[in-house]
């Protein structure tokens, strides 16, 4: 009997230790802070009245000036950060002292689809994961960081054909290509009984093209039709030894044609050719082969009905749609999985077909949401459309979409060959930004960007042996951009108000009970608001741009507040190597 008790009392420690029931209050074990990713913490200590003293504690130069968009887990008194290109570094949580530092090693020829930030680590039963630009799976020992084990997410890829594609005289052609069919990790994975999660990302095909200039933003996406890209799957490994114990591939090998739904799932008509895809199904029966549908963000986990969800990236190839013809299942979708077995559940398409890039980027949160009374258990989803759209956690009916959060014209109109003019485009709305949720006051407090593009279609004639040529560009226009931090009733999806500032908004928020929002700018700001009026308390200044979400933790009575500075390639932002720590003033 007793053997038979320490044996219980063993498995049950080990379960503990993997998925712990409770999160400390003054440490951030995850990167949504705990498995709804609310990104809400309890500490109170720096509040609205005193947070005009909030003064730089200690600092941390990684030496690599690149996009950082790290989340930095703290685990008993020691922080954990994924620096560009997958490298981990463990720091003093109190004063910065470094630990250890993972040198990461690529393999050789390998691409990287969207650049090389890694989005965090996860720390559970004395390992550290990172996922990778180059799509392994990394496990640490969380005391010395040496390598336990390594293994291949996804098989290797050859990249499709890039501007060579492009007739000679196309002025495309002489274009920087900076991404195309690389598969990587950007997400930052997350630990459930056992298994550590994560999926893989650079499946939705498009050429990225580099901005003429440095520190400008991406120069143009270009979609062309054709066999290009491969499915994307989320899938979940032993903790222990790495082995692959569960996939999900993000588009169905039966079926992904799904209804040719003529409008979204809400209603707004999608200004489909519904006759033509019909039509042309039978030319296209291995499409879903390269299907797409990239797994960008970490997903939420509801310990107590054993769900998982996470949002999915756009169709492949992206936004020239002549070889996808369907509603391209699960693209763009919403996806509750069980989190043991990665069996579907439910999905919302939040776009079927999409042609405009409208991926589903951004970490669903889990909340109780109040109605009539009654605690419905809710998921929301802040959506690059400029929506927040919250479902019924366990059958993923809509019960609330918010006011548009961003301005909106010409949603979901078609590309023309004199080009339309479309915001949100590419870019959101919300991009691949957490957003966070206070539960007691029922509010969302989300990131999002106003940044018009032009989507065009190009064709042209056969030239020599190439033939002729169709393919759609989207393009950032030159003018007006901005963010919008956004508070949400998630009551009655009104806005309750916004705070307004120069650059569009990328990196993500933290909530606090003090009654506190702080958000990051890309222009070198991290700011701290009223959280129930949108006022700005108190900012600092960074010499790189502040694009990754804060967090805020708790050692020895002092309350922290963290955030890496790197800026961001893509958007344009300054890059850097900063993360910085903040206290009260002593």
């Amino acid at each position: 009997m007793k053997t038979l008790c320490f044996a219980l009392v063993a498995i049950m420690l080990a379960a503990c230790a993997h998925h712990p029931a409770t999160v400390r209050a003054g440490e951030w074990p995850s990167y949504g802070r705990d498995l709804s990713n609310q990104r809400y913490s309890p500490l109170k200590q720096i509040h609205r009245g005193n947070v005009a003293q909030l003064v730089p504690r200690w600092s941390y130069h990684s030496g690599i000036h690149a996009t950082f968009q790290a989340t930095p887990i703290v685990v008993d008194r020691v922080m954990y950060v994924s620096l560009p290109f997958n490298h981990v570094v463990a720091l003093d949580a109190r004063d910065g002292r470094v630990l250890w530092k993972y040198e990461h090693s690529r393999h050789p020829g390998a691409k990287m689809c969207c650049g090389p930030a890694n989005r965090g680590v996860a720390v559970s039963g004395g390992k550290v994961f990172i996922g990778t630009v180059d799509a392994r799976l990394v496990a640490l020992d969380a005391k010395t960081g040496q390598v336990v084990w390594d293994v291949d997410v996804a098989a290797d890829v050859t990249d499709a054909e890039g501007v060579e594609s492009l007739h000679d005289a196309d002025p495309l052609k002489k274009a920087n290509v900076s991404g195309a069919t690389g598969v990587g990790i950007a997400m930052a994975p997350v630990v459930y009984q056992g298994k550590v999660i994560v999926g893989i990302t650079g499946v939705g095909y498009g050429l990225h093209l580099d901005a003429p200039r440095e520190n400008a933003p991406l120069g143009a996406v270009v979609g062309v039709a054709g066999r290009y890209g491969r499915p994307g799957f989320l899938a979940a490994f032993d903790v222990e030894t790495g082995r692959r114990v569960w996939q999900f591939d993000t588009i169905p090998a039966q079926g992904w044609e799904g209804r040719f739904r003529p409008t979204t799932p809400d209603g707004i008509p999608l200004n489909r050719d519904i006759e033509r895809e019909r039509a042309t199904a039978p030319a296209y029966p291995d499409a879903w082969r390269y299907g797409g549908g990239s797994a960008w963000s970490t997903p939420a986990i509801d310990p107590k009905s054993g769900l998982l969800f996470f949002g999915t990236g756009n169709p492949s190839p992206q936004m020239d749609d002549i070889s996808r013809p369907g509603d391209n299942l699960y693209t763009v979708s919403l996806v509750a999985l069980d989190a043991n077995t990665g069996k579907l559940r439910w999905f919302y398409q939040q776009v079927p077909h999409d042609v405009w890039g409208y991926d589903v980027a951004s970490p669903p949160v889990l909340f109780e949401l109040e109605r009539d009374g009654r605690k419905i258990p809710a998921v929301g989803q802040a959506s690059k459309l400029g929506w927040f759209y919250v479902h019924d956690r366990m059958t993923g009916a809509l019960l609330l979409k918010s006011e548009a959060f961003v301005p909106q014209e010409n949603l979901f109109a078609r590309a023309t060959e004199d080009g339309v003019r479309i915001f949100p485009g590419v870019l959101g709305g919300v991009n691949w930004s957490p957003a966070a949720v206070d539960e007691k006051t029922q509010t969302a407090y989300v990131a999002a960007l106003h940044w018009p593009v032009r989507y065009t279609l190009h064709q042209t004639p056969a030239e020599g042996d190439k033939p002729a040529l169709r393919y759609m560009v989207m393009e950032p226009i030159d003018e007006a951009r901005w963010g919008l931090l956004s508070a949400i009733d998630l009551a009655t999806g009104r806005i309750r108000w916004q705070h307004r500032t120069p650059e569009p908004l990328v990196g993500g928020v933290l909530a606090t009970a003090g009654g506190l929002v702080f958000t990051g700018e890309g222009g070198g700001r991290l700011v701290a608001l009223d959280a129930a009026t949108g006022d700005v308390l108190w900012q600092s200044e960074f010499e790189a741009g502040v694009n990754a979400p804060p967090i805020t933790y708790e050692i020895d009575g002092v309350q922290y507040v963290a955030v890496a500075a790197g800026g961001n390639q893509i958007f344009g932002f300054r890059q850097g190597d900063e993360l910085r720590v903040y206290t009260l003033a002593r």
